[in-house]
């Protein structure tokens, strides 16, 4: 089976192919790139350095977050697109998910933290059970205060990955200084960690509906919060 696997979650805009357990190509680019502008190309010259074109796919694999508004709703509508167009199915799995992946077999919790601005992250607590990824608490938007508090309460080895691992490493190792964290490439969203999970759940016969497949946001976008505290000051006025 031949998948295509999409994420554009973070800033990182990310895309592989993957037959079966092999990864054939992939492609990331994380570096000042708007998403509307890369992913289309980056997805066009994965094919053809693989010599395959979009009629050979057999299913597609999206992120359905959390992560930057905008970049889930590009993601997420192209992957949709794809599929409606060649009649494939498709399924889509956490950019959280597949981060606690990068760190496959991994001893104790697998913390993965996608920044959310303002001292905040996106995250979840994983572990590694009978070599299977099993996602321990809900997704959440929480303060990188309140994470440190809630991981206090655990008594087992931490490893951190993702995108807010540099922004706050230095906090981290303070509380924990026993803490792993993962290297450089492995903090990035990688579409071929994606599109494993993704392949696992389209092998079980999974696949998300068209129009019922929605981002999970976790939080307001800005705008609707801007306006919500507008109103809130105008009835204060």
């Amino acid at each position: 089976m031949k998948i295509l696997s999409i994420d554009s979650a973070t800033a990182a805009a990310t895309c592989a192919i993957l037959e079966d357990h092999n990864v054939l190509g992939e492609i990331t680019f994380n570096y000042k790139k708007q998403h509307s502008l890369i992913l289309m190309p980056i997805i066009d010259e994965l094919f053809n350095n693989v010599g395959m074109n979009i009629g050979d796919i057999d299913a597609f694999v999206g992120s359905k977050g959390p992560g930057s508004f905008t970049g889930l709703r590009i993601g997420l509508s192209t992957i949709k697109g794809l599929s409606q167009g060649t009649g494939k199915p498709f399924v889509t799995v956490s950019t959280l998910d597949s981060l606690a992946f990068n760190l496959a077999y991994t001893d104790g919790i697998v913390c993965p933290i996608l920044d959310a601005l303002r001292d905040n992250v996106y995250t979840a607590l994983y572990t590694f059970n009978n070599c299977e990824l099993t996602r321990i608490t809900d997704y959440i938007n929480i303060s990188i205060d309140e994470l440190i508090n809630m991981l206090k309460e655990k008594n087992c080895n931490i490893s951190f990955v993702g995108d807010a691992v540099p922004k706050f490493r230095e906090k981290l190792i303070e509380h924990f200084p026993m803490a792993r964290f993962a290297p450089a490439h492995l903090n990035l969203a990688r579409a071929s960690s994606l599109g494993e999970l993704g392949l696992k759940l389209v092998s079980k016969g999974t696949a998300d509906d068209l129009y019922a497949s929605v981002p999970i946001y976790l939080r307001k976008p800005q705008a609707e919060r801007e306006y919500e505290e507008k109103m809130r000051q105008n009835k204060n006025e």
